[in-house]
């Protein structure tokens, strides 16, 4: 797994690239930590690259939600392809986050 955030146009976008299972959860959640910190700013999930997401993984994107509305900030989502599209749709997370 492998994940970079970038700054454009005062959105902070989280590249997500690989499989985001269990194994790498934890370290995938440390690599996101600026997205915790920021204030008053609207993410994005690139997920383009995005192979695979379980369980651990749509936690990690429901914690940074949380984290962002409560700071004032927007999570949007882009670039899913149909197998995640569908895990987000199973999972009723599409009527929680914004897509783009």
């Amino acid at each position: 797994m492998k994940t970079s955030i970038e700054q454009q146009n005062g959105e902070l976008i989280a590249v997500l690239e690989g499989r985001l299972d269990t194994s790498v959860s934890a370290q995938t959640e440390q690599e996101l930590q600026p997205l915790y910190d920021c204030q008053d700013k609207n993410i994005v999930f690139d997920c383009s690259k995005l192979e695979y997401i379980s369980s651990s993984g749509l936690r990690i994107f429901l914690n940074v939600l949380k984290t962002a509305k409560a700071r004032g900030g927007r999570v949007f989502i882009t670039g899913m392809n149909a197998n995640i599209n569908k895990i987000f749709a199973m999972t009723g997370f599409t009527n929680l986050f914004e897509f783009r």
